[in-house]
């Protein structure tokens, strides 16, 4: 399924094992196969609530898909959208990928620029998800499935299992541009879902408003305030150092606290450690 002529001759409804009718009456009750509510965003620094200039705290609203849905959007991934293949830059969504993983290529890199979409899911429209469908091959049948069974309220929901997956797609042609970019400047470029990082042993300070405008032109929100440029930052929540990548200080901080809980406790935070200097070492 991963190039044009297999992705026109799809029979979406016997790839997914779900009869047309089925779908058909599925699709019409739509509404049906999701939940809903809100949750605050904390800043992944302080852990407090993030808040506007007014006060009010900010909150993300999540939409998780009920079991039947949830069976078809797990086979969609499966069957279809895992075939697509993606560049090594995206570790969002990807088997043996991680924010560790989207960090580790920025090791040893004295200047670094990181930026961040502004509400992804959520900006991310039904019809953009349909013509990005189109555009990579598949027939009408198909692309209007895809959508249809992965977008509510017509947008891209938060907490289902393709919503990750249809994102890494819909931005596929502003990765492969920053990816022709970077090359052509030597500069190291990795996504991880909305978090953009380039970096290099130089300062590229005069290329960062290209790189922008790229992103500008995916018709996506740049979100200026996590727009960084120095040599001393995280990169999705890991250090970046000369020579390896390492946990931030507020979970090096939980590791000390475990090492005083009773033999055979759970520690997921030495867990999480441990695996960030393995993937370092790699």
């Amino acid at each position: 399924m991963s190039s044009f002529e297999s992705r026109a001759k799809i029979h979406f409804p016997t790839v997914i094992g779900i009869p047309n009718k089925e779908l058909k009456k599925l699709v019409s009750d739509i509404d049906s196969q999701y939940r809903e509510w809100q949750e605050i965003k904390n800043d992944k620094v302080t852990g407090e609530p993030k808040t506007y200039e007014d006060g009010t705290v900010k909150k993300r609203v999540i939409r998780p898909s009920k079991a039947k849905l949830k069976l078809i959007q797990s086979r969609i991934n499966e069957r279809i959208l895992n075939h697509i293949d993606l560049p090594t830059n995206v570790h969002g969504g990807r088997k043996k990928h991680s924010n560790v993983t989207n960090a580790k290529p920025h090791k040893g890199k004295k200047y670094i620029l990181t930026t961040d979409l502004k509400d992804f899911y959520p900006s991310v429209s039904y019809k953009t998800v349909y013509n990005s469908f189109i555009s990579l091959g598949f027939n009408k049948q198909c692309a209007f499935y895809l959508t249809r069974l992965t977008t509510w309220k017509e947008e891209l929901p938060q907490g289902t299992p393709t919503s990750t997956q249809i994102s890494n797609i819909i931005f596929l042609e502003t990765d492969l541009k920053l990816i022709g970019l970077c090359e052509r400047k030597s500069i190291t470029y990795t996504r991880y879902i909305d978090d953009l990082s380039f970096s290099a042993p130089f300062d590229f300070q005069d290329s960062i408003n290209e790189i922008l405008e790229i992103v500008k032109t995916s018709g996506l929100k740049i979100s200026w305030r996590k727009t960084m440029y120095n040599g001393s930052q995280t990169i999705t929540g890991i250090k970046i150092y000369l020579n390896k990548i390492g946990a931030p200080e507020k979970i090096l901080k939980k590791v000390e606290e475990e090492k005083l809980l009773p033999e055979g406790s759970q520690k997921p935070y030495t867990n999480y450690n441990n695996h960030i200097k393995k993937i370092s070492k790699q």
